[in-house]
C-alpha cells in the first residue's frame, strides 16, 4: 500500500508587491508611521483623505499635518506603547486643508522593534450618510407639503378676513378701530410668512449650468462682511482646481447666503470665525428623478463656525421647517437649503458639536458631455 503524504496547505505569506497591491486596492485610507510619527507608506485612498500625494506625504511627520491636540495622537501612542492593536469610534479629525472628517480610528503596533505603526480609517458609513441624505430630502419635500396647503388653505381665507376687518374699522371707534388695525396687521404677517413659503411649492426642473463655486462664495462673503457679519473673521480654504457645479448659481447664492447668516447669528460679536472651504472628493453615487439616474458628487461645498454648537436632539430635524435653535427665528433657512440641495440631487450634511458646526454640501460637477446635454453624468 502506498501512503502518499498529504499535500502541504500552508500558504506562503503574501509578497511585499501583493501586500501593496492588496492595500493599494483598499477604499479605506491606511498609512504607516515609524516611532517618530513620519510618514512611511500611504495607499492612495490615504492620499485623497490628505489631499496630498504620496511623494509629498512620505517622510512627512504627522504633526506637520494635524494640531497637537488631534485625538488621532493619542491613539497611535496606545497602539505603540501596549504593542497591540486599538481601535476608537466617533473621532474629528481636522485641519484647514481637509476640514473635518469624521471617523473611526484603527491602529495595529508592528512587530518589528522601532515604534512603527500602522493606521487605517473608516469615515462615516455611507448608510448614515445615505440616512442622512433622506431625511434631509424628506424634509423638503415636507415643506413642499405644507407650503401648498398653506397657500390654499390659509392664505385665501385671510384675504377675506382683512377685507372684513377694513369694512369694521371705517365705522369703530376708539378701542374698536384700534382691534381691526391689529387684525389687519396680524393678517399681514402671516401672508408675509406664507408668501415666504411659496418658493418651496415651485416643483418645475431648475435650470442649470456650470457655475464656479468659488465666484459665489466670493460674493457671498462680500455681502455677509458688509452687512450681517461685518464683525466677525471669515477664512477661506478652497481647492482652486476644482471643477464648476453643475447647478443654479441663484440658488446655490441662496442657500449658501443662509447658511453663513445661520452661523452668524450664533456667533460672538468678538472672537467669531467662519470657515468657507470646497474640496474634491469622490462621493457616493445617488439616484435621482424619476429616471433613477446615478449621479456623482464629488464636489464638497462647506460652511464651518466655531459657535456653540446644534443640541444632539435638534440636529436630525434641524432641515425640517420651522425647527431652529434662535429666539424668534423662523426655522425656513435650512429647509430652503435642503431643498435647494435636493433639487441639485446633491447631499446636505451636519456635524456639530461645542465649538465647530460644519455644513457640508456634496454636489454634482460639469462634465464635457453635460454642457451641451444638460445631464451632470
Amino acid at each position: 500500500m502506498t501512503v502518499r503524504a498529504a499535500p502541504d496547505m500552508t500558504l506562503p505569506p503574501p509578497s511585499t508587491g501583493a501586500a501593496d497591491l492588496i492595500l493599494n486596492t483598499l477604499a479605506q485610507p491606511v498609512f504607516a508611521l515609524d516611532g517618530e510619527d513620519r510618514i512611511t507608506f500611504v495607499n492612495p485612498a490615504a492620499e485623497q483623505f490628505f489631499r496630498a500625494s504620496a511623494t509629498a506625504l512620505i517622510g512627512r511627520g504627522l504633526a506637520d499635518m494635524l494640531p497637537p491636540d488631534s485625538p488621532l495622537f493619542a491613539v497611535i501612542d496606545h497602539a505603540r506603547d501596549g504593542g497591540h492593536s486599538v481601535s476608537e469610534a466617533g473621532l474629528t479629525i481636522e485641519t484647514p486643508k481637509i476640514g473635518a472628517r469624521f471617523v473611526s480610528v484603527a491602529a495595529a503596533a508592528m512587530t518589528e522593534p522601532g515604534g512603527d505603526v500602522v493606521v487605517s480609517l473608516q469615515e462615516r458609513s455611507i448608510a448614515r450618510k445615505i440616512d442622512d441624505q433622506l431625511v434631509h430630502r424628506n424634509a423638503a419635500r415636507s415643506v413642499t407639503a405644507m407650503s401648498a396647503m398653506l397657500m390654499h388653505e390659509i392664505k385665501n381665507p385671510l384675504s377675506g378676513i382683512r377685507g372684513a376687518a377694513q369694512l369694521l374699522e371705517q365705522s369703530a371707534e376708539g378701542d374698536d378701530r384700534q382691534l381691526t388695525r391689529l387684525i389687519c396687521e396680524e393678517t399681514d404677517r402671516i401672508v408675509a410668512l406664507v408668501d415666504r413659503m411659496e418658493m418651496f411649492t415651485d416643483q418645475r426642473p431648475i435650470e442649470r449650468d456650470a457655475v464656479n463655486i468659488h465666484e459665489v462664495l466670493e460674493h457671498v462673503r462680500r455681502v455677509a462682511e458688509a452687512g450681517f457679519a461685518r464683525q466677525l473673521r471669515f477664512v477661506e480654504s478652497y481647492d482652486p482646481s476644482l471643477p464648476p457645479v453643475f447647478g443654479s448659481r441663484d440658488l446655490l447664492t441662496q442657500a449658501l447666503l443662509n447658511l453663513v447668516k445661520n452661523a452668524a447669528e450664533v456667533l460672538p460679536e468678538s472672537g467669531g470665525e467662519i470657515v468657507l472651504s470646497t474640496a474634491f472628493q469622490q462621493g457616493i453615487k445617488l439616484a435621482v428623478g424619476r429616471g433613477g439616474e446615478r449621479v456623482d458628487l464629488p464636489l464638497v461645498v462647506a460652511v464651518q463656525d466655531n459657535g456653540p454648537g446644534i443640541p444632539d436632539d435638534l440636529q436630525r430635524h434641524l432641515f425640517e421647517p420651522f425647527v431652529t435653535t434662535k429666539p424668534g427665528g423662523k426655522g425656513l433657512g435650512l429647509a430652503l437649503v435642503a431643498k435647494v440641495v435636493g433639487d441639485h440631487g446633491g447631499i446636505v450634511e451636519l456635524d456639530s458639536q461645542p465649538g465647530r458646526t460644519l455644513f457640508r454640501m456634496l454636489l454634482p460637477m460639469v462634465r464635457a458631455a453635460s454642457r451641451s446635454s444638460g445631464d451632470p453624468s
